[in-house]
């Protein structure tokens, strides 16, 4: 781990006489577990990793806690969720694959079911057989039916949204023309057919969160409370102020904002001086051969996307405002994460969406988009230039795909640091339940399931350990776009059609984050 701040850490032990290492009142009281994942976002969103855009409510959580540089989770959406959840690989849990992507070869095979399947037990079951309420609010993802809603997988209290992504007002719009026009929202077990008139997702979801914990407040019980924001996933959309905070930011294109970022990330040394940025992706049209139409239309795009990401930020920052007042801010640990790196995608690549008489009917005008009845995704260029120095963007095994932030603070945590330690997604469970003293079982509901294969990361949390996984340990993953595998600071990846060859590379990717030097061949006799 690298150090942060410490002189402000060790001025503060000595002057007022404080332990970093319990922040709570009560030390034989359990904490509270608050776990918040945005969607979507980009390695260099925030502005603790060099991002322009304004988000101080998770910088001050990055001041405070730790911030973890080199955590990483799979290429796209469920499967992340599904680890978090389970604390073993996706392709055990049931998402060895999107529902939606399923192919017909993996229909119907153990490891894609298409949903957190009953091999493993999720994160909230466990909770509250421990003696924790349990809420949710915001995109699950891992399931559509009745036995997968997460009203049956744990929590006590949920409002979820089960597709990928959808509208952000009440109008119910889903992402795709093939099987998702409209989207699934459940309030604990029961499909919702209309939303409120004054619906909006990143709001609502923050509102449902503070009242669920409001109402079994002082019964002397912790809570887990998973906020799962839409945020900044795509379509679109935001009001003001923010859908025209950002209005000419980004007129000057992706590739000097990826400049940018990757400039930053170095300055704050997040990765290393010096450190390459890569190439412009080949299918990438450069920022000068756009037409000035296109130009608009694209930083339209981006300037929404920048007014969503603080938007989740404001929204995150009034649960905190809430639990502070209610007194229980010092009793709760903060977990912020994102599923996956940021997306190149627009709305006609999805299924059945291109040329389709669905996504027509939407009005994608530059003076429309971030509106209702908008449906646009902010591009590759936007997607490459939201992970700064890395390489890649979502779907892909990239660093930039799979590389995201991780911020950690709260009662039992030495802060005010950085980590550059590899951490993994399913990492982030067996860490819940050492802090809860909770026993992940062998057995639940009469049924042998599968042992966590993450590590528990207390130990680094609490200063007492600098790493979980030492030189010799391999982990990675793979996905129909491509596979990775990590030993230290070597990553070994294959990145598939379109934005890769399928063949096989070797990166240090300590010093060389960008994955811009490839060591297969010097290292060959290794």
């Amino acid at each position: 781990m690298l150090p942060y701040r410490i002189l402000l850490v060790t001025i503060s032990i000595l002057v007022l006489g404080i332990s970093v290492h319990a922040e709570g009142k009560d030390p034989d009281r359990k904490p509270n577990i608050l776990l918040v994942v945005g969607d979507d976002l980009g390695w260099t969103d925030l502005g603790s990793f060099g991002g322009e855009i304004d988000t101080p409510n998770l910088d001050e959580l990055a001041g405070r806690g730790v911030q973890f540089t080199d955590f990483h989770v799979s290429i796209s959406c469920s499967p992340t969720r599904s680890m978090l959840l389970s604390g073993t690989d996706n392709h055990i849990a049931g998402l060895g694959n999107m529902s939606e992507l399923l192919t017909p070869e993996q229909r119907g095979k153990p490891g894609y079911e298409g949903h957190l399947n009953n091999r493993v037990v999720a994160l909230p079951e466990v909770l509250r057989d421990a003696g924790y309420h349990t809420y949710m609010a915001g995109k699950w993802h891992l399931g559509h039916e009745p036995e997968s809603f997460p009203s049956a997988r744990g929590f006590d209290r949920s409002f979820s949204m089960l597709f990928g992504g959808a509208s952000y007002w009440s109008d119910m719009f889903g992402i795709q023309a093939d099987g998702e026009k409209k989207a699934d929202y459940v309030l604990d077990d029961e499909r919702l057919q209309t939303l409120p008139k004054d619906f909006y997702t990143t709001r609502s979801y923050a509102d449902f969160l503070i009242e669920a914990i409001r109402e079994n407040h002082g019964d002397d019980k912790p809570f887990f409370a998973y906020l799962s924001f839409t945020a900044a996933h795509d379509p679109l959309h935001v009001p003001e102020p923010w859908l025209s905070k950002y209005r000419g930011t980004y007129d000057d294109g992706y590739e000097v904002l990826k400049a940018k970022r990757a400039d930053s990330a170095q300055q704050l040394g997040l990765v290393p001086n010096g450190a390459q940025t890569p190439p412009r992706v080949e299918a990438l049209k450069p920022w000068v051969d756009l037409t000035e139409e296109e130009r608009a239309v694209s930083k339209k795009r981006m300037e929404v996307y920048a007014g969503v990401v603080e938007n989740m930020d404001y929204h995150y920052g009034r649960v905190v405002d809430f639990l502070k007042d209610i007194g229980e801010y010092d009793n709760t640990i903060i977990i912020f994460l994102s599923d996956n790196g940021s997306s190149p995608l627009v709305s006609e690549d999805y299924p059945g969406n291109r040329d389709s008489k669905w996504l027509a009917q939407f009005d994608n005008s530059v003076e429309n988009i971030g509106h209702p009845m908008s449906h646009y995704a902010y591009g590759m260029g936007w997607g490459a230039a939201g992970t700064g120095p890395l390489d890649l963007f979502k779907l892909t095994v990239g660093e930039g795909g799979i590389r995201n932030p991780m911020l950690i603070a709260g009662p039992g945590i030495e802060g005010k640091r950085r980590s550059d330690a590899f951490t993994y997604v399913w990492d982030v469970m067996p860490t819940i339940l050492e802090y809860a003293g909770a026993t992940h079982p062998t057995e639940f509901k009469g049924k042998k399931v599968e042992p966590m294969r993450g590590k528990p990361l207390n130990g680094m949390l609490a200063g007492s350990a600098n790493e979980v996984y030492g030189p010799d340990d391999f982990v990675g993953g793979e996905m129909r776009n491509g596979k990775w595998m990590r030993q230290g600071e070597l990553k070994a990846v294959s990145v598939a059609p379109p934005f890769g060859p399928g063949d096989w590379y070797l990166y240090n990717v300590a010093e060389d984050p960008g994955e811009t030097h490839d060591l297969s061949k010097e290292r060959a006799e290794e």
